[in-house]
This record gives structure tokens, C-alpha cells and sequence, in this order.
């Protein structure tokens, strides 16, 4: 089996080829320290996911772990599979920390750093919980919309929240909140996809006003609100005039 030095590997990384860099070990592991645009595909269930993930098996592919053996073991497994270009990041992630290149914790890094440019370079307005709680309370017309799949609302939502996934704001937005007066509050479950969901609207052109609820349905919790819980509530189908309107403003 071929093996990467770090500095090999960062060279393909920043190449324009293709590369999929696949870190192995488990879930906790992988969340406490991983490389910025490796994905985690657990030993565990490798069988489950990874031809999801690379379907094609003459994909350029490089795997990663702590020098714990769990890399070799995905390789051999891996091989049985049929993957004909594997190779393995040689002294794992600890290598490439000891090689000056940043380690990072947490998950779903590079679209959570992209909202958090987004948010600083477009000054996206935002909202806590409590404002926001008390305008509806107020009897203020606002309309907040839920930018994650159902799945993700049916477990815990705002109360008086439609789910209306982030790829469909724009294409339901005219239908959702037909008064241009209406503050459109736009969460998710912290503040990517709020931020995300809000400039998008705004970059869009719709004519109310629209927020990003600050930290999500997390900061509406921690604000002591409640949660509704088993909701399938979903924005409005699309209208004629509606998707004319949308048509118009991915146009613009």
C-alpha cells in the first residue's frame, strides 16, 4: 500500500484532481481533530456508506487516521471491494499536524466557516430569540421559516415555523409570505443555514424584511422558549404567480 507524506498529500489536495480524502476512524475521533476536507466514513460502516460516497472505483483515494491500525484494516477492505487506487496519509493526522498544517475539531467545517464569511462579508442582519419572541407576542406580522429538511423540523421546531429547506426559500418565499411587510425570520438548528437562508433572500430581492434568528432553535431553547416537537408543518405549495416571481429574482 502506497503512503503520502503530509506534505505530498497537501500538494494533491490543493492540485486541480481528483481526490477523496476519507478519514476512518470513528465519529468522537473524528470530531475532536481531522483535516479540514477529509470525510469521515467510520470503519464500523464502511460497508454501509462509503460506496455512497465514492461510487466509482478508480477514484484517486487517500485514508487517514491516528496511527491506531484502523487505516490499514479500511485499505484491506476496501481492495476486497474492488477500489484500485488506495493510498494511506503516512504518520496520520498527527504527521500532518507535525508538518505545520492546522488540525481542526468539530463537524461540517468548511460549509460552517463559508456561512461565517458569508455573515461578516454581506453584514447579514440577525435576530435573537428574545427580540424576535417579542414581536410575535407584539402581534407583529412575522413569518419564520425553517431551513432544514422535515426530518430535522418534525424533531424539534419554533412553534408557528414551516419547514422550508434552504434550496426552496426563494422558489417558495412569494407563496410563504404573500404580505411585503412581513418580517421573514429565517432559522435553522444553530446559524449556518440561517445565515446561508437569509442572504440568500436578500440577495434574491424580496421586499420584506429578513433576519437570520440568531443560534437557531438552540438559541430559542437556551432563551427558555418552548419547542414544538413532531410537526410536519411545510410551507405553501408553489402558486403560478409565485414561481413566475421566483423565476424572476433567480433571473435578476
Amino acid at each position: 500500500m502506497n503512503k503520502l507524506s503530509a506534505e505530498e498529500l497537501k500538494r494533491r489536495i490543493t492540485a486541480p484532481e481528483e481526490l477523496a480524502l476519507m478519514d476512518v476512524r470513528e465519529a468522537g475521533a473524528f470530531s475532536r481533530a481531522h483535516l479540514l476536507f477529509a470525510v469521515s466514513v467510520p470503519l464500523s460502516r464502511l460497508e454501509l456508506g462509503f460506496a455512497m460516497l465514492v461510487p466509482r472505483l478508480g477514484t484517486p483515494i487517500v485514508l487517514c487516521d491516528d496511527c491506531t491500525g484502523v487505516v490499514e484494516r479500511a485499505a484491506e477492505r476496501l481492495a476486497q471491494f474492488g477500489y484500485t487506487r488506495l493510498e494511506i496519509l503516512d504518520g496520520g493526522i498527527g504527521a500532518w499536524q507535525d508538518a505545520g498544517y492546522e488540525i481542526f475539531s468539530g463537524v461540517n467545517v468548511p460549509s460552517k466557516a463559508f456561512g461565517e464569511f458569508v455573515e461578516q462579508e454581506y453584514e447579514t442582519p440577525r435576530l435573537p430569540a428574545t427580540q424576535v419572541k417579542d414581536k410575535i407576542d407584539a402581534g407583529e406580522k412575522v413569518v419564520i421559516l425553517d431551513s432544514r429538511p422535515m426530518v430535522e423540523f418534525n424533531n424539534m421546531s419554533i412553534p408557528g415555523g414551516s419547514c422550508c429547506p434552504g434550496a426552496e426559500l426563494v422558489y417558495r418565499v412569494s407563496d410563504a409570505v404573500e404580505d411585503p411587510d412581513t418580517l421573514v425570520v429565517v432559522n435553522c438548528a444553530g446559524r449556518t443555514r440561517s445565515i446561508i437562508g437569509c442572504q440568500s433572500l436578500i440577495n434574491a430581492g424580496i421586499p420584506n424584511p429578513v433576519v437570520a434568528l440568531k443560534d437557531g432553535t438552540m438559541g430559542w431553547h437556551l432563551a427558555g422558549f418552548g419547542l414544538d416537537h413532531g410537526q410536519t408543518r411545510f410551507a405553501p405549495p408553489v402558486s403560478e404567480s409565485g414561481l413566475k416571481r421566483a423565476q424572476a429574482m433567480a433571473a435578476s
